[in-house]
């Protein structure tokens, strides 16, 4: 007879009734995928209706497998989704993802993982994911090879820089008499962190609607001739992320980007390559902008005179003699409206603080985020950040490392506050 060991038991839950009460009237969707687990994420469904949720199943084909569609339908608030093309809506996922204030995966598989960090929509599900802007909770569970496998961390890696929560998965008996991490947190755990993560997002659902943002990201491109240019490491992750976090709060947003990235869903995109191209369209823009977030790194200096032909080898070393650029910044901290706010950026390798406030005084910035890019996890061409912020009244507030967006939603948690107190001084 095979004696197993006695399962790990999970630390208990936690929760207050205000936590709980922040799932009272949400619309959360349910995914389930196709795991042993699914079984468990009926109670989750019951709990969640139980806390006054207004709750959407939908199943994966593979989870149909498992658990079965009525099981849910009943439980619910509305009948289970199964399918992209069944229903009597032509794009169900968009009104899905549009409507829901949290978006659940419970259990989320290792395939559902690879699929959503890929961006791959081939079902209900994984398209309702790419179709939200709401905050994601992910329950992996899994057996412990396929938990501690490189891809699988390295998704769920990608995932959290994009701001997924993911409610890890415990230690305990597994599918096939095995014992390991890999377990589904418990039904209660989940829905206490579902309740968390609006309790703790719940007073930025909207709190930028109707405001105009506008967004520079990436590093300008200067010509030295026709094909060569002089640039800089900037990838416009940060500024991308603000954009995308400005966006999910409400926001009208313009992104004025170098770089060949797609826009966020729901962001205006402007391609520019130089700084003078930059400026022409950030002040053509500016007078009707109620935010404006400098995250470009910005050239300061250009190539003279560049040629309109590629410079030949042969013609030997050019001379290459530079020039300024014009700092348009500082014509936008002069020209700034009353209630205009003005974001800066930093980008610095010493003496961080002083640099940003001098810089954050000359240009009559609101707010500037400095960043030390000499070091190899924050700055430029990683998904992190540790950032510094500034403001006009001389607080410093020093952020741990974060991913990007995490950092693009603190950088807005602040514009929204100074907004909320000129609206009161006005």
């Amino acid at each position: 007879m095979t004696v197993f060991p006695p399962p790990v038991e999970p630390p208990p839950v936690e929760w207050s009734a205000a936590e709980l009460g922040a799932l009272r009237g949400r619309r959360i969707v349910l995914g389930v995928s196709g795991g042993i687990a699914a079984y468990k994420a009926v109670e989750v469904c019951r709990r969640l209706v139980d806390a006054g949720a207004h709750v959407i199943p939908v199943l994966t084909e593979a989870a149909l497998r498992f658990v079965g569609a009525p099981t849910f339908s009943a439980l619910a608030s509305e009948p289970a989704l199964t399918s992209l093309f069944d229903e009597a809506e032509p794009i169900p996922h968009t009104r899905l993802g549009q409507q829901a204030d949290l978006v659940m995966v419970v259990p989320a598989t290792a395939n559902l993982l690879g699929k959503y960090a890929a961006g791959i929509a081939d079902d209900l599900l994984t398209a309702t994911l790419l179709a939200t802007r709401a905050p994601v909770l992910v329950a992996p569970a899994m057996h412990t090879e396929m938990w501690e496998h490189a891809a699988v961390r390295d998704n769920l890696a990608v995932l959290r820089s994009r701001g997924v929560e993911v409610e890890d998965p415990v230690a305990g008996h597994l599918a096939g008499g095995d014992t390991g991490t890999g377990r589904l947190a418990e039904p209660a755990a989940i829905v206490v962190a579902a309740a968390r993560v609006l309790a703790r997002t719940a007073h930025l659902t909207g709190d930028l609607a109707g405001v105009r943002v506008l967004v520079t990201a990436g590093g300008t491109r200067e010509p030295i001739d026709a094909v060569r240019v002089i640039t800089n490491r900037s990838s416009g992750k940060q500024g991308y992320a603000v954009a995308e976090a400005a966006a999910r709060r409400g926001a009208h947003v313009v992104l004025v980007s170098t770089t060949g990235l797609p826009a966020p869903a729901g962001v205006e995109l402007v391609g520019v390559q130089t700084a003078a191209e930059m400026e022409a369209v950030v002040m053509a823009r500016a007078t009707d902008t109620d935010v404006i977030v400098m995250a470009a790194a910005v050239a300061d200096f250009r190539p003279k005179a560049p040629p309109e032909h590629k410079l030949k080898k042969d013609d030997g070393v050019p001379e290459l003699v530079l020039e300024p650029t014009h700092d348009f910044l500082v014509d936008l901290g002069r020209a700034k409206r009353p209630g205009q706010l003005l974001v800066g950026f930093a980008a610095e390798t010493e003496r961080l603080v002083e640099h940003a406030s001098d810089k954050l005084a000359h240009k009559r910035l609101d707010l500037i985020v400095a960043n030390d890019v000499s070091q190899p996890d924050a700055g430029f061409e990683v998904d992190t950040n540790r950032v510094v912020l500034v403001d006009a009244v001389g607080h410093v507030e020093h952020l741990p490392l974060l991913a990007k967006i995490e950092v693009a939603g603190i950088i807005l948690d602040r514009v929204s506050g100074l907004l909320a107190a000129t609206k009161e001084r006005a």
